[in-house]
């Protein structure tokens, strides 16, 4: 297909680039590739500005993204919140990824939540010759969830969920099937927080802990014919702390690691490359058996597993529950997608209404779409300290 000199070009490189699933990196020649991967982007600002842990950080308006075990543990009865974060923002103006969320506790044991997540691509023009109307597309993708959590014990929540997809980014053409493509995922969390661990003569603290495993569902294809991507399964896990110093003042250092629950592609006919003999063996397994053999496949064994755990570290402080500073730093191997970048944010509330942001500097040498970018996150409560 030709195209004329005024079409997005950069919007269809990202079109092309979510459609095939392709890494940026030559380098990275056993990344690991999935389709829909705009569900791996952090749609809030607080996670964003602590180099993006969420799963063992205090609860919060937007537990439901990343552990909905959590929610339970809010003091909060009703909290709705809503991100939006501008994507490859220093060059074009209408890539953007929201979020929107709300949880309600249903009792002191119990809790809801149901969330939306939209990847919009902008608009793109085609067209065959320079005389022609250009036709016009607007590629999008969708998740909704819906999660339960429930408080096991005093300490510790469980919560199940599912979370239909829906991705949009076929080329209208009267010659092939152009509809969505759809797949049905399940994920399960856990979340523990103790009691105050007091400290006669220097800080108090709190210790949480958490995990959750999300998008494990069944593949995701465009056509009957078409080729079958794998869902970002992911497994997280981490810790944290929280130092107490007084009843206005506290700093919350977490620290967490993840893992795509995907095969890690490979040369299977042992010819020293792998070429489309490979990807075609590679589309061929299973979801449920990438699943299991997602913890042992990586073809330099254990080294190579241990590479494809990328690993985070932040650091919260707040005050009074109404002004917090963040900072956080994300690391991922360099044969394994090399991301790795440092944010910082901020949170604060003005009347009824919580802000946070956040900003993201890349010490990659591959460059990250949300480099430079400011995200922004909303969020309120109702019935703002009904379980305390």
């Amino acid at each position: 297909m030709r195209m004329n000199s005024n079409i997005k070009f950069w919007h269809l490189t990202v079109f092309l680039f979510l459609l095939c699933n392709l890494r940026i990196s030559a380098q990275q020649e056993r990344a690991i590739p999935t389709g829909v991967p705009f569900l791996l982007i952090p749609t809030d600002a607080r996670a964003a500005g602590m180099g993006d842990v969420g799963v063992a950080t205090s609860p919060d308006a937007y537990s439901a993204r990343w552990n909905p075990a959590k929610t339970v543990f809010s003091e909060d009865r009703v909290l709705i919140s809503f991100g939006y974060t501008p994507y490859l923002e220093s060059i074009v103006n209408d890539v953007n990824l929201i979020g929107f969320n709300y949880t309600k506790r249903t009792s002191d044991r119990s809790a809801w939540g149901a969330g939306l997540t939209y990847f919009g691509l902008g608009e793109i023009q085609f067209r065959q010759t320079i005389d022609e109307i250009p036709q016009l597309v607007n590629p999008s993708e969708l998740a909704l969830d819906l999660n339960y959590a429930l408080k096991l014990s005093d300490r510790f929540g469980l919560s199940v969920g599912t979370r239909f997809i829906t991705s949009n980014l076929r080329f209208t053409d009267n010659t092939q099937d152009t509809r969505a493509a759809n797949a049905l995922a399940v994920q399960i969390s856990g979340y523990y927080e103790s009691d105050i661990i007091y400290n006669n003569g220097g800080a108090d603290g709190r210790f949480r802990s958490g995990f959750s495993i999300m998008n494990l569902g069944s593949k995701i294809k465009y056509d009957g014919g078409g080729q079958e991507n794998f869902l970002p399964s992911i497994l997280r896990a981490g810790v944290g702390y929280d130092f107490i110093f007084n009843a206005d003042s506290q700093l919350a250092v977490s620290f967490e690691t993840q893992k795509l629950l995907v095969p890690t592609p490979r040369d299977f006919d042992n010819d020293g490359d792998i070429d489309a003999a490979d990807n075609l063996e590679y589309q061929s397994i299973g979801f449920f058996e990438g699943f299991l053999n997602s913890f042992s496949d990586a073809p330099g064994g254990f080294s190579e597993e241990l590479k494809e755990i990328a690993w985070s570290l932040g650091l919260e402080y707040s005050y009074q529950d109404k002004f917090a500073l963040r900072t956080g730093y994300f690391n991922e191997s360099k044969d394994k997608g090399s991301r790795s970048y440092a944010t910082f944010g901020a949170g604060f509330d003005y009347r009824e209404t919580h802000f946070d942001l956040s900003y993201l500097f890349s010490t990659s040498q591959i460059k990250n779409p949300l480099e430079n970018t400011l995200r922004i996150s909303i969020s309120f409560a109702i019935d703002k300290g009904f379980y305390e």
